[in-house]
């Protein structure tokens, strides 16, 4: 199979870079290796492996390349097209269980067939022929729900978050880089009902409280695990190098490089 023509293949609507997922979407990886993080737990995959990745989850990539590549083919699978798939095929499901960002599917010969199979519709970009799109969609769909039955459950849910524990959702997720808005669904709640429950838990603005907790994680990795502030400042939550020394230094009195140059003398 020859893939050396293809970096990334979008099939559906853009997904956005953030690490909020707002809609499922199917990941073929062709070169490279991949690692996924959803607050939980690590999970990895190899060339040739390929997950489906949940909506209305957290999640965030580290991506190594193979031969200085790394190429992965991504299928939206977003509401309006399940919500049209499943009227027309008059499919049932049943209540979806809490699921992780990442499911892995059965292995099926018929799935690297299928990949093969979108390469005479590429178009420049590295997207699919649009008038094409929809017809391998449901073809995937055909092919996934056949050998995976119980994935219907979690496609085919089209309802939203519920109210969950805040301060455990908070702890345990503190890290991804999502605006206060992306929590405030992601717990069930409205923006003012999340301030206001946050405000009661922790005493602070979500603001206030994420990037201090932030803040002194990164001054642990640094001071204790001997941890780079470049190797860290991404996973923390922090969009830029720059902007991560500049509130560091104004909560600690000291750059993070230089905490990082002392410890190395210790």
């Amino acid at each position: 199979m020859h893939f050396t023509e293809v970096k990334s293949c979008y099939i559906g609507p853009e997904i956005s870079p953030e690490q909020f997922i707002a809609e499922h979407f199917f990941l073929y990886l062709v070169k490279g290796t991949m690692e996924g993080y959803d607050g939980h737990k690590k999970y990895k995959l190899a060339a040739g492996g390929y997950c489906i990745v949940c909506k209305n989850h957290l999640a965030r990539y580290n991506k190594q390349k193979e031969d200085g590549a790394f190429e992965k083919v991504v299928i939206i699978l977003d509401e309006a097209f399940l919500k049209n798939y499943q009227e027309r095929y008059r499919l049932q499901a049943g209540k979806a269980v809490d699921t992780s960002a990442f499911i892995g599917l059965h292995r099926n010969e018929l799935i690297p067939a299928f990949i093969q199979s979108l390469m005479p519709y590429y178009v420049s970009g590295g997207k699919l022929n649009e008038v094409f799109a929809n017809v391998k969609r449901e073809e995937l769909l055909l092919i996934l729900l056949q050998d995976n039955t119980q994935l219907a459950n979690v496609l085919f849910d089209f309802g939203i978050p519920q109210k969950i524990d805040l301060e455990a959702y908070m702890n345990r997720n503190y890290k991804f880089n999502v605006n206060i808005e992306r929590f405030a669904y992601l717990t069930g709640r409205s923006l003012s009902a999340f301030k206001r429950d946050f405000a009661d838990i922790f005493g602070a603005t979500p603001h206030h409280w994420l990037m201090e907790k932030r803040l002194k994680e990164a001054r642990f990795l640094i001071e204790k695990k001997k941890q780079k502030p470049t190797d860290i400042y991404l996973d923390l939550g922090f969009e830029d190098l720059s902007h991560f020394s500049f509130v560091f230094k104004k909560q600690f009195g000291i750059n993070p490089s230089e905490l990082a140059a002392l410890q190395s003398t210790l």
